[in-house]
């Protein structure tokens, strides 16, 4: 088997381990067995977003190799950590160069037909990135989330604020299928959308927008779902796009027979509540699926230890809550924590590029990420393990090739002595206390 760790103080950041020895027989703390037989839910990704200012900062301010050397280190599995999922702002989200949606008009109008509808934006930087990432990382899925609709859509006459106007309903239902065509005519097919990011909460200083839960309801089962089904396009729909402390919200959805049946499954942020959230809507909708689809660094959570341990935290438990992807926020951001219309950023990226020196910094959340994303591939299964809560957690996977993937974080800040065991191999692990391991044992072992 291999060993990669990160230890709590930074000092080894996804370094490789030797393994000490087989250690079946040896006394030790822990044993942590893996057990296939017990099967879950399918792994579809791991990944980032790359907002318009993530795009923009690799893409315009970085030189040809600086860009290929980052683009190869987030998505190639052997040079990087292989990311495997981007989640996409639908125009502008809090991380844009400036606000803008695929259609604006000029203050006052309209356009139901979206005769003004382009993508041109997204041409210039975001959508050769993504394609760059596609052809690096040929498992990629790109999923898309609008934060608001073009502004004449809304109540507000703008993106920011305001609400739906429900005569707009089938416009922007068509809105949604006209990106998706653009998209996949420009080598980006998008396999999931959410019908609103944080749908729960109205921004002052960025686009977004309030929409209840019989809003959404009536959208899917209204507009947008039949709009999607007539389009002959397969992106599924995902609902709710929120935080873990409010599950009501994805139950009504979901409740609604003639709206679920468009309805793939539910998407899930971190801000709010606790990860068992996902499992109670889950246990209630069996068939549908759960994604994972937001969790960003930030100042709010100081670096290292505090942010590595709950990053670490968010990956094991979502999983074991049955998410079948982890999403970290932007992919990238500068020494200001921008570009932003925010007027105090605190969000941190995966990387950090300083517009001035051009150095590139790559933080906690890119290895806390690759954790997962480097070692466990699209169609992989969550297998049984076990786990200590608050004690030694641990999640595990069993990839397409027959590989197995086991992640442990230690939560205690003593050594630990574990065994790692998957059928007849075994070997006892020195874990440091608050670190992270992840261990690989290739097929047929």
């Amino acid at each position: 088997m291999n060993i990669w760790l990160t230890t709590v103080d930074g000092s080894k950041l996804l370094e490789r381990e030797a393994a000490e020895g087989s250690g079946a027989d040896r006394p030790c703390e822990k044993e942590i067995r893996i057990d296939e037989s017990a099967v879950y839910q399918r792994m579809e990704g791991f990944g980032a977003s790359f907002t318009d200012a993530s795009a923009w900062l690799v893409h315009e301010k970085l030189g040809p190799e600086a860009r290929k050397s980052v683009m190869r280190k987030l998505f190639d599995r052997e040079e990087g950590i292989g990311l495997t999922l981007l989640r996409q702002p639908m125009g502008a989200s809090d991380y844009t160069t400036k606000l803008y949606s695929y259609d604006d008009v000029p203050e006052g109008a309209e356009d139901f037909a979206l005769e003004r509808f382009t993508i041109e934006h997204d041409r210039a930087y975001i959508l050769p990135l993504l394609r760059e990432a596609m052809a690096l990382s040929p498992k990629l899925t790109v999923m898309a989330s609008p934060w608001s609709p073009p502004g004449w859509m809304k109540t507000s006459g703008r993106m920011i604020g305001g609400t739906l106007r429900p005569e707009c309903y089938g416009a922007y239902a068509r809105y949604f299928t006209a990106f998706l065509k653009a998209y996949e005519a420009e080598g980006v097919p998008v396999r999931y959308v959410t019908v609103q990011n944080e749908p729960g909460y109205e921004p002052k200083e960025y686009p977004g927008m309030i929409m209840t839960a019989e809003e959404q309801i009536a959208f899917i089962r209204d507009h947008l779902g039949p709009t999607l089904e007539a389009s002959g396009l397969d992106t599924r729909i995902l609902c709710y796009d929120h935080n873990w402390d409010i599950t009501e919200y994805a139950m009504k959805v979901l409740g609604d027979p003639e709206c679920s049946r468009y309805v793939a499954g539910t998407a899930w942020h971190c801000y709010g509540g606790e990860h068992e959230a996902m499992s109670v809507v889950g246990r209630a909708f069996p068939d549908k699926e759960i994604w994972f689809t937001e969790a960003s660094g930030g100042q709010w959570i100081p670096p290292f230890r505090e942010a590595f341990l709950t990053q670490m935290k968010h990956i094991v438990r979502s999983a074991r809550n049955g998410a079948n992807s982890v999403v970290w926020w932007n992919v990238a951001l500068d020494e200001r924590n921008g570009p932003s219309v925010l007027s105090n950023s605190t969000c941190r990226g995966l990387v950090r590029i300083d517009t001035q020196t051009l150095e590139v910094v790559y933080n906690l959340d890119y290895y806390t990420m690759g954790h997962i994303s480097k070692f466990v591939e699209p169609g992989a299964r969550r297998v049984e393990s076990p786990d200590w809560p608050d004690d030694l957690e641990t999640a595990a996977f069993r990839n397409p090739d027959g590989s197995a993937v086991l992640i442990v974080t230690n939560r205690l800040p003593q050594e630990r002595e574990v065994r790692f065991v998957r059928g007849g191999d075994a070997c006892v692990y020195r874990l440091p206390g608050e670190a992270a391991v992840t261990v690989k044992w290739p097929p047929g072992t």
